[in-house]
């Protein structure tokens, strides 16, 4: 084997990073015997070099980092947020102390689209499907008695995620934390809710107006921060292949780096901080090469489509959740497996960070049991099973190489044919993307119906079972507290104040200034997130979805 180019990543890639980070301790077999930190060909040649490369280095197929997880585990995150904000603080709370690494916050519908609490829109969706959020005040009890300088926070938002961004800076700033040291992620990737989720707000203009003066915005001022997660979770949860996921995620980051271009950045500024959100699904090997292939796909768009020349803007960074659609409702406990798989290929395919769905989310929110059992699943395998002893372990492996080069070059395909459409905006108006989603689900469903596909439990090995017990409910008094806490709110605040800094957003809307200082500014004196979002609305109009068929 010729050593010459191993040697030269030893010296200039990976000493370098272990004299920062050091890998962990006891990195064994069961016979005592060290584990290698990566296995290569017998000859590593061109070939070789330009599909795999070493890890920490462009094409980043082996991954972001030297050592991958030898260094440090991913960051174990549970999605959660349920009721009022006292309650969800008791859950992140609980699950800070069974070992959870990073908080991931779930907001209920009426503050993922910018309605309060007390709107008509927002009957008896309070609280439902996370926690609700109105104010400032709000934010300020969910993360009280958690420090936001130790602990790295995802907030799944996107048409208000410039809000949610705001209040979590205030939050910070009370606690004494300066917005340079925070660390975590908005979702604030609209183009995907145009696609497959549907909570966008505004037409896709302004929004990405607003998600640019987000990205300007958090360069200067919250560098640590990732501005945007780019997402196929939902594109991958309404239907989509895995080479769809790819497809569309990619061409969406796209879309995000074209516009922030035509707004005067320079690519290096804000491209390592993008990061990316992936589905992982029950092919344990087809999702490991998946996301192998994204990360390669990403590395050679921006050096040859953007000609970025930080390798960090080259990094495809991503979380995982295991995939939602695969749970199911008969025989729950399934589901336990299921998950247990999908963290395997999240694990093996080198995710940063990964959420681990429960067992009973079929069927409702899950309890604090199953969630438990959820985070010890990863726990297992981050510490039991030495998957992430080795970095890149089925590297090599005929079947994963050849699902590696075919996913690359399928959803290349599929980019191809969006820029021949003027890119993803205009593919997405024009329903090329919908329908491909559609058709892939309908033939997914037809398969199942068909006995082709096989769902444990469902089309096959069923039993007779009773409903399942203790699940989790939302009180609908959470609703009439949450109007009360509003209520109080805009009683004891300085409203001639709000109004006044209402009024400077609404016209820095009508200009061309970044929107973040205002909404900060807004949130701050405790403005509600219905009323910017109004303000908005007023200058942005509303989306209206169009029906593809």
């Amino acid at each position: 084997m010729s050593n010459e180019e191993y040697q030269a990543w030893q010296k200039n890639v990976l000493e370098p990073f272990l004299a920062n980070t050091p890998e962990r301790a006891n990195l064994i077999d069961s016979a005592g015997e060290p584990v290698d930190r990566l296995f290569l060909p017998k000859d590593i040649d061109e070939d070789y070099l330009e599909k795999l490369g070493f890890p920490g280095e462009f094409p980043f197929t082996r991954g972001v980092y030297p050592t991958m997880f030898r260094g440090r585990h991913w960051t174990m995150r549970q999605y959660a947020g349920f009721g009022t904000a006292e309650e969800s603080n008791e859950r992140y709370k609980y699950l800070l102390s069974q070992g959870q690494t990073g908080l991931s916050i779930a907001f209920d519908l009426p503050t993922q689209i910018g309605y309060d609490s007390d709107h008509a829109m927002s009957a008896g969706e309070v609280g439902k499907v996370g926690v609700a959020v109105d104010t400032l005040a709000d934010l300020e009890t969910l993360f009280d008695g958690i420090p936001l300088d130790k602990v790295s926070t995802s907030m799944t938002i996107n048409s208000t995620a410039s809000i949610l961004l705001a209040m979590y800076i205030a939050v910070a700033r009370k606690q004494g934390v300066g917005k340079e040291k925070l660390r975590g992620t908005i979702q604030n990737d609209i183009l995907k809710e145009y696609i497959a989720r549907g909570t966008y707000i505004f037409p896709p203009e302004p929004s990405m107006r607003v998600i640019t003066n987000i990205f300007e915005y958090c360069t200067k001022f919250v560098p640590k921060w990732n501005s945007i997660s780019i997402s196929g979770y939902h594109i991958r949860e309404a239907g989509a292949t895995a080479v769809q996921e790819v497809a569309f995620t990619l061409a969406d980051g796209i879309a995000y780096c074209e516009a922030a271009l035509k707004a005067g950045m320079d690519i290096d500024s804000f491209a390592g901080r993008l990061s990316f959100f992936f589905n992982s699904h029950n092919n344990l090997l087809e999702e490991v090469a998946k996301f192998r292939a994204a990360r390669r796909m990403w590395a050679k768009i921006m050096r040859e489509r953007f000609s970025a020349k930080d390798e960090k803007s080259m990094m495809l960074r991503f979380h995982t959740q295991t995939a939602g659609s695969t749970l199911t409702a008969q025989q729950p406990n399934n589901n336990i497996v299921r998950v247990a798989i999908q963290t395997l290929a999240a694990v093996l395919g080198g995710t940063q960070s990964l959420h681990t769905n429960s067992r009973d989310e079929a069927l409702s929110l899950p309890t604090e049991e199953s969630v438990r059992i959820a985070l010890r699943t990863q726990q297992i395998v981050a510490n039991e099973s030495g998957v992430a002893d080795s970095i890149d372990p089925l590297g090599g492996s005929y079947y994963i190489e050849t699902m590696t080069d075919r996913i690359e070059e399928k959803a290349f395909a599929y980019i191809e044919k969006i820029d021949a459409m003027g890119g993803m905006t205009k593919a997405i108006e024009k329903g090329f993307v919908q329908k491909e989603i559609q058709k892939s689900a309908y033939d997914y469903q037809k398969a199942i119906e068909a006995g082709a596909r096989v769902i444990v439990g469902v089309n096959k090995f069923t039993v007779k079972e009773p409903p399942l017990a203790d699940l989790l409910r939302v009180d609908e008094s959470i609703g009439v507290k949450q109007r009360e806490k509003l209520a109080a709110v805009k009683a004891g605040r300085d409203n001639a104040e709000v109004k006044k800094l209402l009024a400077s957003l609404e016209t820095a809307a009508r200009g061309d200034e970044n929107l973040m200082p205002f909404i900060i500014e807004a949130v701050d004196a405790y403005a509600t997130i219905g009323e910017i979002s109004d303000i908005l609305r007023g200058v942005f109009g509303e989306y209206r979805e169009q029906i593809i068929l």
